[in-house]
């Protein structure tokens, strides 16, 4: 299964990459898809394959990591799984 996970906002080295955090994990991420975006450090984004897909506030955030929770610890794990295997460089 393949999940928007919500992932706050460590650094950002340049504008088209971001580093987040998700459940302790970090990685870097694109941000191209959201160049008019304004993001900082500790924002929240939407992330699938990579790729940061929307910026969310803090409440939406929490929400959905509830609401993937509830699918069951396998669903989160996974998820964070296949977000420390893949890389953006």
């Amino acid at each position: 299964m393949c999940l928007g996970i919500p992932a706050q906002i460590v650094d950002i080295p340049d504008p088209s990459r971001a580093k987040v955090a998700i459940s302790g994990v970090e990685r870097m991420i694109a941000t191209d898809l959201l160049l008019d975006e304004a993001l900082a450090v500790g924002d929240w984004v939407l992330v699938h394959v990579g790729f940061a897909l929307s910026k969310i506030d803090e409440e939406e955030a929490a929400l959905t990591l509830t609401q993937i929770e509830r699918l069951g610890g396998d669903v989160l794990s996974g998820e964070v799984d296949s977000f420390t295997t893949s890389r953006i460089e």
